[in-house]
């Protein structure tokens, strides 16, 4: 009878315990649902993704909108089931709790970027009317950009929380399972917050800068690569752009040979002073020595209102081959009239093709005078945004050509209103030099013309950052400049005086020379300077922490000639990133992809 009994208490006891196993079994394999419900919306969202860039890349937002909604019931269908209460549960579980909480967090984000983020800025890519977003007849469409600005900066702000809760969560001690894909998202997200504060930022500052309170002057200099700058190329073309209302019209046009010289030289920083010389405060075409934008634009602020007296409330710098971005969006231009054809053979009508190669070699080959091809190189920029203040072309295009050229360096805004250079100096478009605009493991490679002539629009360069390791075993960086003289063998008897410079300044006429300058990242060494493999002499200069070598080289036509700067002590544990001047040259055949060592 007792063995029965024990066998009964036995048997009591069992079931309970039979009960949890059944329940912790049912539970696992719920669990294991709950995960493969995530895993493939997640991964349905993450497809539909790409589909959404496309869709809004090929401007079409019937199916950008159909994709969203889409995108919205998968993330909504992963966050559903990370909400299950045993998911909930289980994130309290000792040593692997960590796990579910970590996906959750995923789920959470990944719905809040589609419907906070996503949804509204598609929406508003769908219902804003682009052709009125630009300057016309009529004048940009600024209540519009007014009315979206709110909802872009609560998008940006969605995303950048987003963001913020996942580089939170530590990736220690989670499953490979769940680290793998919560950093693809941290990635993922990271390259998405930066555009988005961008455009936040553009359409608050966008209305005033374009005249919505009242009229802004803008200082336009039309930079000439031909004679090349840090920032591009002097600064030969100058205009006042005035907004007024969404309206855009040229006024006053002038040249910086008519600024003439400063007397007295106007003040410049000290520092980029002993870099670049009294220069910078003395000619117009110099005020771009400096590769910082807000030097060079601020300056040349002061040089024009005390050459003229008029007031200039900022300074725009574009180049030759922006204009030829806007001619892909307005079309061609006419150059019938006599003032602009000059009767010397060159094209009646300038288009995205070939104004480039007119404006920047075969004006100066065609017509003799300076002061001649001063008029016509206004003329044509008169006759370009005069097409653009009539609306001419296509208006997505012209956005995607000005978006282009921000993204290639070059189209660079400067603003006297410290509020709006605030925002401004946040992003590349800034060109500033230090700051927040630049990364933390920043190089950046700059040309400045030494022959005193338009040479360099037979220069091709490419520019590298090679990883290396010193003899002490620490990594070192190597910017490594290519630089070729493709002019003809007699280019000094065959171009004009005005192209070569003609000896003036004592470099050979068909010989190119250009003073290389090297920038590293902030608290970095500069340590050597090879040419050819032959260590040589520089200037070591600081600008702000930056370290900063100058090299003059000279390259007789057809040579090619390489130059290696070495930087160590390079502190910031980031990928490199590299800026170089904007030239003829398209950005992606100058600066090649980086190559890193492992050292130690």
């Amino acid at each position: 009878m007792s063995i029965r009994r024990g066998g009964g208490r036995l048997w009591k006891i069992s079931i309970p315990i039979v009960v949890f196993f059944v329940l912790i079994a049912a539970s696992a394999a719920w669990l294991q649902n709950r995960a493969g419900v995530i895993r493939d919306e997640l991964a349905a969202a993450t497809d539909l993704m790409s589909q959404l860039k496309d869709d809004v890349a090929s401007k079409d937002a019937l199916a950008a909108s159909s994709a969203t909604g889409e995108l919205r019931a998968h993330t909504a269908a992963a966050r559903e089931a990370a909400n299950d209460p045993l998911w909930t549960l289980a994130t309290a579980i000792p040593g692997i709790g960590a796990n579910f909480g970590a996906i959750s967090e995923v789920t959470r984000s990944a719905e809040d970027v589609a419907v906070l983020g996503i949804s509204p800025l598609v929406d508003i890519f769908s219902t804003l009317k682009w052709e009125k977003l630009v300057p016309g007849s009529s004048g940009a469409d600024l209540e519009a950009i007014q009315e979206a600005a709110p909802r872009i900066a609560s998008a940006a702000h969605a995303v950048r929380e987003s963001t913020n809760r996942l580089n939170a969560i530590s990736v220690e001690g989670l499953l490979p399972q769940v680290s793998e894909p919560l950093i693809e998202a941290r990635e993922e997200l990271a390259a998405t917050v930066g555009p988005l504060d961008a455009a936040a930022s553009t359409t608050s500052l966008v209305p005033a800068m374009m005249g919505s309170d009242a009229p802004r002057n803008y200082l336009l200099m039309i930079q000439n690569n031909a004679e090349v700058r840090s920032s591009g190329g002097i600064p030969g073309a100058l205009a006042v752009l005035t907004l007024e209302g969404g309206k855009m019209s040229l006024t006053a046009q002038s040249s910086a040979a008519d600024v003439g010289s400063m007397s007295p030289t106007l003040a410049v920083d000290p520092e980029q002073k002993q870099i670049y010389t009294a220069r910078l405060g003395k000619y117009m075409q110099d005020v771009n020595l400096t590769p910082d934008f807000p030097t060079a634009a601020s300056t040349a602020q002061a040089m024009w209102e005390r050459k003229t007296g008029q007031r200039v409330q900022g300074v725009l710098s574009i180049d030759p081959v922006v204009l030829s971005y806007l001619l892909s969006a307005t079309g061609p231009i006419s150059l019938n009239d006599s003032e602009l054809a000059a009767g010397v053979g060159l094209p009646p009508e300038l288009t995205s093709e070939n104004v480039v190669s007119t404006l920047l070699s075969d004006a100066y080959v065609k017509i003799k005078r300076p002061e001649d091809q001063d008029k016509y190189f206004a003329g044509v920029a008169r006759e370009i945004f005069a097409s653009l203040s009539e609306g001419r072309g296509d208006a997505l295009k012209l956005v995607d050509g000005i978006v282009k050229g921000v993204g290639e360096g070059r189209v660079l805004v400067w603003s006297d209103s410290s509020s709006e250079q605030a925002i401004l100096a946040k992003y590349p478009i800034g060109g500033s030099i230090t700051g927040p605009s630049v990364a933390p493991a920043q190089f950046g490679v700059y040309f400045n013309d030494g022959t005193g002539a338009k040479m360099d629009y037979y220069v091709k360069r490419t520019v590298q950052l090679l990883g290396t390791c010193s003899k002490d075993g620490y990594a070192q960086t190597v910017v490594r400049v290519i630089s070729t003289n493709t002019a003809p063998p007699d280019a000094a008897t065959t171009l004009p005086a005005y192209v070569t410079g003609g000896g003036v300044f004592g470099v050979p006429p068909g010989t190119v020379q250009t003073n290389l300058v090297a920038y590293g990242p902030a608290q970095a060494h500069v340590e050597t300077a090879d040419v050819d493999g032959q260590k040589t002499n520089f200037a070591p200069h600081k600008h702000g922490d930056r370290p900063v070598a100058v090299l003059a080289m000279r390259l007789a036509p057809g040579e090619t000639k390489s130059v290696d700067f070495t930087f160590d002590k390079i502190v910031q544990h980031t990928e490199p990133n590299l800026v170089v001047t904007p030239t003829l040259q398209p950005v992606n055949e100058v600066i090649l992809p980086s190559k890193t060592a492992t050292c130690g």
